[in-house]
């Protein structure tokens, strides 16, 4: 396998590349933006600027085509692992931003891979539950780039699948994001106003996620055919801050409910577990009291 990941710099691509350059017979290719580049000498996150030299770099901005027909070329993959977006911590983000990067961004690579269909075996790429009703800008606009998505699977018989993406955690993710705030919240003995934390959501611990990624790879799935990773157990977010601040035992604790709820969220969002098996032979085998261990215990030590 040659795999080319796009947004390798985000959290999944932080922890999927080390895992990737690791496996027998596979080599791995990352597209990230100029920013990356030699000129401006910026490092990658500490997990790739420590394995630089097992991985080769093909720099474009997705929202050009041109740069990305070149990149692909570059790069020449069998498979390409797309989980470059915006709007994952701010879904309520602009919507022509939304549309230039998660819309326009998609197409020029789905295009840019068309071209070499006989070279890409498979494209995966990353979609969110929140898609099923698009109740914010970020779901909607991942929802219209998979209907592209669709198009070009079932109309060319082409091998472009979906990774639906449940609600994932683990070290290295974003301070922006629930988990680790309140972990940094509990770790300082402060306590942590929040929302009503009604929602029930499907936790999905990154070393999880990774493997699921591989099984896909390994999978032999319909074109368009969309695999749902996540657990297929919820949990509120109201009992996963909760757990944190149990595990922490510091001096602070949640303040439930002094926030007010955002709107456009889902009550309830969960994986079908059972179908996933099916589909790639993969299941989630780390409990969610041990993940927020784990990754407690990472942002300690970092």
């Amino acid at each position: 396998m040659k795999i080319l990941v796009t947004g390798a710099t985000g959290f999944v691509g932080r922890a999927l590349v080390p895992f990737l350059v690791q496996q027998l017979d596979v080599e791995v290719a990352v597209l990230v933006r100029e920013v990356y580049s030699q000129v401006d000498l910026r490092p990658f996150p500490p997990p790739l600027q420590a394995i630089r030299q097992q991985f080769h770099v093909v720099y474009a901005d997705l929202r050009n085509f041109q740069l990305t027909s070149r990149a692909i070329a570059e790069a020449n993959p069998t498979h390409v692992i797309h989980l470059a977006a915006v709007g994952v911590t701010d879904p309520f983000l602009g919507l022509d931003t939304a549309l230039r990067h998660n819309l326009n961004g998609t197409i020029n690579l789905i295009r840019a891979c068309f071209e070499k269909r006989q070279g890409v075996q498979q494209l995966i790429v990353a979609r969110t539950p929140g898609e099923r009703t698009n109740m914010n800008v970020y779901a909607a606009s991942k929802a219209a780039a998979w209907n592209f998505c669709e198009m070009y699977g079932r109309t060319h018989h082409w091998p472009i699948h979906g990774a639906m993406i449940f609600q994932a955690y683990g070290p290295g993710q974003s301070p922006r994001n629930l988990i680790p705030a309140a972990i940094t919240a509990a770790l300082s003995g402060q306590d942590f106003p929040m929302t009503s934390g009604a929602q029930q959501r499907d936790w999905l611990y990154i070393d999880d996620l990774v493997a699921g990624l591989w099984a896909m790879l390994q999978a032999e799935l319909s074109p368009a055919e969309t695999v749902e990773l996540g657990s297929g157990q919820t949990a509120s977010v109201a009992q996963v801050v909760q757990q944190i601040y149990e595990i922490v035992g510091g001096a602070g604790r949640p303040l439930i409910g002094t926030l007010p709820n955002r709107p456009g969220e889902e009550t309830v969002q969960f994986a079908n577990a059972p179908q996933t098996r099916q589909q790639i032979n993969w299941q989630a085998t780390t409990p969610l009291r041990t993940g927020l261990a784990q990754t407690i215990q990472a942002l300690i030590q970092s």
